[in-house]
Parts: C-alpha cells; sequence; structure tokens
C-alpha cells in the first residue's frame, strides 16, 4: 500500500510556496481514471492488522504539520474528488503557542540585512556569510540540519542567539505565510472528509528530548486533538521522523499504552506492507510513506509500483556486488578506484 505524504500547498496570494494546486488536482485525476482505490489512513492500517481485507494499488494521502494552506488550499480539492486525507496537527501550533521553529530559522535567513553571522549551537562557533553566493535557502537548510542534532533546548536557544546575531526580532506570531490553520478550521475539514492526527505540541525531534517531554509531547498533542476534533485518529506522526535517529522505542512503549493504532514516519520512502506492518510488536509504530514528489512522473512511478521495482532491484544488486579489493599497494599508473554505484543503468 501507498501511503503519501505532502507538507505545503503553493498558496501566492499568502507568498507561500509549496506543490501547486494544480499538481495535486492532477494526480488524483490520474488515480481516479485508474481506478486506484483512494482510501483513508486508518483503513490502511487496519488492513495492515488483519482488521479488515487488504486492498490491492490502495493509496492514502498524509499531510504534515497543519499550516494554512492545507485547510485552504489541500483540502477543498481532496472533497472535490471525493478522497479522504490525513493532516498531522502540531497542536501548540493550532493552539497560537508558538510557530514552527524551522519557519522561524527561515524567517530569520530572509529578513537579516547582515552579511555574516555568528552563532553558536551546542559549544560549536557557526560562521555563516550570507555574501558568498550560497543562496539564503540553503544556508536555512544547513542550519536547521545542524539544530535536528542538538538537545531540543539547545536547538531552541541557537534560534534565539541565531535571531539576535542576525538582528532580526521574531514577531509573537507566525507571519502570514507560515500561520497555522485554526481549529475551527479543523472541525470544517472534518467536515469535508479529513481526519486528524497527533504531531506533538512543538515539533521536537523525539529522540533528542527527555524520557518527560518525550511522552508529554505525545499525551498532550494526543489530549488536545481529541478536545478540539470530532473524530481524531490513533495514529502519530514523529517529527522528521527518520527511522532509527528520530525515535525509538521509548515513543512506541508511549504509543502502544495510549491504544495507538501505530505511527508514521518520514523516511527511508518506502512501502506499507502487511509482512512488514506485522513483523515485531514495534513495526506498527514505523511505517514508511513516499513523497508526493516533485513532479506528476515522479508521483506516477510512485503509485504504479515502478519505484518499488526499483528500490528491489537495487537491493538485490547491492548483495550481488563485491566489495572492491583493498589495494596492497599504490594503484597502477596513478588510476583510483571508485564505488560501484549499484543503481546505475537500473531505470533512469
Amino acid at each position: 500500500m501507498t501511503i503519501i505524504v505532502m507538507h505545503r500547498l503553493a498558496d501566492p496570494g499568502r507568498g507561500i510556496a509549496g506543490v501547486d494546486p494544480r499538481d495535486l488536482r492532477r494526480a488524483l485525476q490520474f488515480l481516479r481514471s485508474e481506478r486506484y482505490p483512494i482510501v483513508s489512513l486508518e483503513r490502511v492500517f487496519r488492513s495492515l492488522a488483519g482488521e479488515a481485507p487488504p486492498i490491492d494499488r490502495a493509496v492514502a494521502f498524509t499531510l504534515d504539520d497543519g499550516t494554512i494552506d492545507q485547510a485552504t488550499v489541500a483540502a477543498p480539492i481532496f472533497a472535490e474528488f471525493d478522497c479522504p486525507a490525513t493532516i498531522f496537527v502540531v497542536t501548540g501550533y493550532l493552539d497560537g503557542a508558538l510557530w514552527c521553529w524551522w519557519h522561524r530559522v527561515e524567517y530569520v535567513f530572509e529578513t537579516t540585512r547582515r552579511r555574516e553571522l555568528s552563532v553558536m549551537v551546542a559549544g560549536l562557533r557557526h560562521v555563516i556569510r550570507l555574501d558568498g553566493g550560497a543562496e539564503r535557502a540553503q544556508l536555512a537548510r544547513s542550519f536547521m540540519e545542524r539544530c535536528k542534532r542538538v538537545p531540543d533546548a539547545e536547538k531552541l536557544g541557537a534560534i534565539e542567539r541565531l535571531a539576535a546575531a542576525a538582528e532580526v526580532e521574531l514577531p509573537a506570531r507566525p507571519p502570514a505565510r507560515y500561520a497555522p490553520m485554526s481549529w475551527d478550521d479543523v472541525r470544517a475539514c472534518e467536515a469535508r472528509g479529513i481526519t486528524f492526527g497527533p504531531h506533538t505540541v512543538s515539533h521536537p525531534v523525539l529522540a533528542r528530548t527527555s524520557d518527560a517531554q518525550s511522552e508529554r509531547e505525545i499525551v498532550v498533542s494526543w489530549a488536545r486533538l481529541c478536545a478540539e476534533a470530532r473524530r481524531p485518529v490513533p495514529i502519530f506522526c514523529y517529527p522528521n521522523g527518520h527511522v532509527g535517529s528520530d525515535f525509538g522505542p521509548r515513543e512506541c512503549a508511549t504509543l502502544r499504552r495510549l491504544g495507538f493504532l501505530g505511527a508514521v514516519t518520514n523516511a527511508p520512502c518506502d512501502y506499507a506492507t502487511v509482512e512488514g506492518f506485522q513483523s515485531s510488536p514495534d513495526a506498527p509504530f514505523s511505517v514508511p510513506r513516499v513523497d508526493f514528489g516533485a513532479d506528476h512522473r515522479t508521483f506516477i512511478r510512485s503509485v504504479s509500483g515502478v519505484l518499488r521495482t526499483k528500490q528491489a532491484i537495487q537491493r538485490r544488486v547491492a548483495q550481488r556486488v563485491p566489495a572492491a579489493p583493498r589495494h596492497l599497494g599504490p594503484a597502477l599508473d596513478g588510476a583510483q578506484e571508485e564505488p560501484v554505484d549499484p543503481s546505475a543503468s537500473l531505470f533512469e
């Protein structure tokens, strides 16, 4: 089964960049014309658990964070095609208590007039030159990646130090293009067939939090969603969501205790299977998703199974390719060995 993950939908009126709404509409038209079953995420999980019959070629859509464009742009398109989708919301963001930390980083890099920033992150000083030719968006992403690898409290402190060094005052509430949907939007979307799941309170990388914070982020976000949504879905979405580095058995245990059906990840891009789902007690809490893709061709390859076939062939080739021989001396004639790319020549 294919679980698609999306984030932002383009809305030029609000200054939001993201997936072109025409691309989403085109994707849904393709699925309907080719008779792909578009099902709810809960239906996928119950099929994987053996509680409901499997559905051949099933596709489910998910969106992360709860940004305003998901309610105003994405939800009407899904309703137009009578397609279910699940939006995972950061509840503190919808409550107006915060704006997403990566949006704050992006805002600082876009608005600063400084040409050089010096910022301490986890005891290391990072000098960022904004006039060195690198695009500011790329520099912002690099800073975000550093933030994901440090404890959550240090991440938040580093963002404050970044803003101070950049001489940028961060507004108390996010600008329009970073705004969340409201709880009223949540209920309006539910009336259109959209369901909602929890995505923590403040979107930390859970593996970088204490035991107490990890539990609080899951428990409180679920409680807030249950208080505001008419039919919240007991499926969790991990912030960042990389298997093995962003969450672990601690989070799985919390979700199991709360009675969740499972949880979805963000990487690697792969497909949900009954075998994988039932392979271990923690497997339901690590269900993979496939990115919507940058273009229509990529989307078709994902849902049609071409990407799955490519991944399977790459794995088989990688298993057959012998390790490169280790030289006992220098290479002849100055030649240098290059690693074999097992994906070469396999699907362009």
